[in-house]
């Protein structure tokens, strides 16, 4: 099958800031990928580098055959990107209704369609784009991606900031979207645990670079560390991983793998990497480390 997607060597930024360097990745049609990785090294630019709106130093980007820099953001749009922004970008003069209306293409989505899975925007279907809650505008924005019936929806950190109720709520959509939809999803998301939970694939960026090429395969150890970014020297050494952790690509193993599949991970079970994290948390804290304004013992 060929890629749907495919960025090759690409460096790009904002004016001459260079963010992303020498990227290169592939996504296949109906795929999901996890965009992993620190605060700061690009995840964010990378979308919205696939929608127009960055400066591409050199590189190649092509969607379902097409070369994407000679398209303008609309005309991506219209050839089958769906993009869901960090900051929802709600228009504030337009009602729920209209967001929706106004972006509509033919397809499997429509604004009934999006009723149903989203109930909540039906009964704010009057109001206006800024009367919305956190969590209702971004239902909305997922919603507004989704009546453009793209071929790769792009969302970006669709959690971030919201009551525990909404991401469950939120991620249970967008599971399913990629569980049944065959829609290609790129999802970039904070949490790693939650990413991992949805998608089949994973890429980490690091420092704006990605290992390899085409859909790297990612070590359970960098996962798990990108989750507990606060563990103490040592301990991530000496965590257990269980489950099956799958890497296929012609017998190929380790970072020269270009498609891999992370299935599962964990540190000696639930239970155990519990124990091993209240046991180094009842370890007393320097008091440099102390809050100031908390003068209790820890």
């Amino acid at each position: 099958m060929a890629d749907l997607l495919r960025l090759e060597n690409v460096t790009a930024g904002y004016g001459d800031s260079v963010v992303l360097d020498d990227v290169s990745l592939s996504l296949r049609e109906g795929e999901s990928l996890a965009l992993l990785g620190r605060n700061g090294v690009g995840k964010s630019t990378l979308l919205v580098t696939l929608m127009g709106l960055t400066r591409v130093h050199r590189g190649t980007l092509s969607f379902a055959g097409a070369d994407l820099r000679a398209l303008a953001t609309f005309r991506r749009a219209r050839a089958g990107l769906g993009w869901v922004p960090q900051e929802r970008l709600m228009f504030p003069s337009l009602t729920v209704h209209e967001h929706l209306t106004a972006v509509a293409r033919p397809g499997p989505w429509n604004v009934q369609r999006a009723y149903r899975v989203f109930p909540r925007l039906e009964q704010r279907r009057a109001n206006m784009g800024n009367q919305l809650s956190g969590g209702e505008q971004q239902m909305l924005a997922i919603a507004r991606a989704l009546l453009v019936n793209p071929r790769l929806l792009l969302l970006d950190e669709p959690m971030e900031g919201l009551a525990p109720i909404i991401v469950q709520e939120l991620f249970g959509v967008i599971r399913e979207l990629i569980a049944s939809s065959g829609m290609s999803v790129i999802l970039v998301e904070h949490h790693a645990r939650l990413a991992l939970q949805a998608t089949k694939n994973a890429v980490v960026l690091e420092r704006g670079h990605a290992p390899g090429e085409g859909v790297a395969a990612v070590d359970p150890l960098v996962v798990l560390l990108l989750v507990e970014p606060d563990l103490p020297d040592g301990v991530g050494d000496a965590l257990l991983l269980e489950g099956d952790t799958h890497f296929a690509d012609e017998g190929r193993h380790g970072d020269s793998v270009q498609r891999g599949h992370v299935n599962s991970f964990a540190s000696g079970g639930h239970g155990a990497r519990r124990r091993r994290r209240r046991r180094w948390r009842s370890t007393p804290s320097p008091a440099r480390h102390r809050r100031p304004h908390d003068p209790r013992p820890r």
